[in-house]
């Protein structure tokens, strides 16, 4: 098992703002609906939906929102939407996975492009990145919840592949396709995780400084304020010290 890395997922940046509240909310809404409206309505019977909910209740959306959602599905909503990722580098040469959901192919395709070319990026071909990032089911629990034994033998006992424990909490990995059944048998010995989402997991890093930092940060905040982007991933890696200065700007 591995200790604990300093690559960041772009999901878990701190001090988001409440203005991005009704943003992501409406991001966790759709994947919601897709989901439903992709296999049943019922969360226990749709491994996917299940997933949707629970990331939502993560995030503190309220159980109305959840129901409106998936309710959306059973009266024909997001019929049209389709799920595409693209993959680019960015500043510095740092890999982006973009995930989106759209309506419309041109136009997401169209405004992720000129995104990226804004902000001293490239939008690259499908597989352009992904040989970088493995496809991983990822469980987040508070520190608190136990020792890092503890977490490591709950995790062994699920099925999971790989446990990072630190001062933040823990950090459970599994194969993508087991996240559902490995985060049942974890909640049933941990309680109720932070978070359990499907994560593109960096198999090699960059490493930037401050000035790097910022650069990428303009790209995936202007990504990420695009309504058909749902995730953003990139394989920065970056001291403590770049990441405490960029958190205090």
């Amino acid at each position: 098992m591995a200790g604990h890395s300093k690559w960041a997922n772009i999901q878990h940046r701190k001090g988001r703002q409440d203005a991005q509240r009704a943003k992501l909310f409406s991001k966790l809404s759709k994947e919601i609906t897709i989901a439903a409206k992709m296999g049943d309505p019922d969360p226990d019977k749709n491994p996917r939906l299940r997933l949707a909910v629970k990331q939502a209740k993560s995030q503190s959306m309220p159980n109305d929102n959840i129901d409106r959602a998936i309710k959306k599905s059973v009266a024909g909503d997001g019929e049209d939407y389709e799920e595409i990722r693209y993959e680019g580098y960015g500043p510095n040469g740092v890999a982006v996975i973009v995930e989106a959901m759209t309506d419309n192919r041109n136009r997401t395709a169209s405004t992720v492009r000129s995104t990226f070319t804004k902000h001293g990026g490239n939008l690259g071909e499908t597989g352009s990145v992904g040989f970088m990032f493995e496809r991983k089911g990822q469980v987040t629990y508070p520190a608190d919840v136990g020792d890092a034994d503890t977490v490591m033998m709950a995790a062994i006992e699920a099925g999971a592949e790989d446990v990072e424990s630190g001062e933040d909490g823990h950090v459970i990995w599994c194969a993508d396709t087991d996240l559902n059944d490995v985060s049942t048998v974890l909640e049933a010995e941990l309680g109720e995780s932070d978070e359990t989402k499907l994560v593109w997991r960096p198999t090699t890093t960059t490493e930037l400084d401050l000035e790097a930092m910022q650069k990428l940060m303009r790209l995936i905040d202007a990504l990420e304020d695009d309504d058909d982007v749902q995730n953003v991933t990139t394989n920065f890696e970056a001291s403590d010290e770049v990441m405490e200065q960029l958190a205090a700007e």
